[in-house]
């Protein structure tokens, strides 16, 4: 049985994906796994070239982006969340939230992310913290797994230097921010840039 969805925000996708590979190799299904990334600047590739849609729409071929036999990284889609802009994707958390909204305006999908995170047991607060992240450059990755492997998800999330929602969300509201907002124009790729290397120095001081 399913007891909790252990979450992981990182400033880089390399360690989200360092953190996707360990957990697969720790046993959890790719099918419990997911990983969405920001891809404003067309940074990642997607590996599932079906999902690679022309125009990003919601819904345009994301109901194959949960991954294959070769590791939930290898089928990553490419898909555009309001507020956030393009976006690779992979797994459960993505393809729920396009779900909840099936049929509904793009505008909807980005409820269906954080209403897919609060709904597996994620606080509003944080759900919010974590799509913010997203929308500055980061990359979300949730398993969902039974009570006894959270210590051991978390763990191996915390070695790939996961963000602390508590303290980015302080920082995010020191400078204005209040909740996450679908209808804000997304991060150009000079904007990406420059919240990472604030992001860089801050993990550095």
């Amino acid at each position: 049985m399913i007891a909790k969805t252990v979450t992981g925000l990182y400033d880089t996708y390399d360690d989200a994906a360092e953190t996707v590979r360990d957990i697969e190799a720790a046993g959890v299904p790719q099918s419990d796994i997911s990983v969405v990334a920001n891809n404003v600047d067309d940074r990642y590739p997607p590996t599932d070239k079906t999902n690679a849609a022309a125009d990003a729409g919601i819904g345009a071929g994301v109901g194959s982006v949960v991954g294959g036999g070769a590791g939930l990284l290898a089928g990553i889609g490419l898909l555009a969340i309001p507020g956030v802009g393009p976006v690779v994707a992979a797994g459960w958390l993505i393809s729920t939230a396009v779900g909840a909204v099936a049929g509904a305006s793009a505008g909807a999908a980005t409820g269906g992310v954080i209403g897919s995170l609060t709904g597996a047991g994620v606080s509003e607060e944080n759900a919010h913290v974590y799509a913010e992240g997203v929308r500055r450059g980061g990359t979300l990755v949730t398993a969902r797994v039974e009570e006894d492997r959270v210590p051991e998800v978390e763990q191996i999330m915390r070695g790939h230097r996961s963000v602390d929602p508590a303290t980015r969300g302080e920082a995010y509201r020191a400078a204005g921010w209040n909740a996450f907002d679908e209808k804000a124009i997304p991060y150009t790729p000079s904007e990406l840039q420059r919240e990472r290397t604030l992001r860089q120095t801050q993990v550095a001081q």
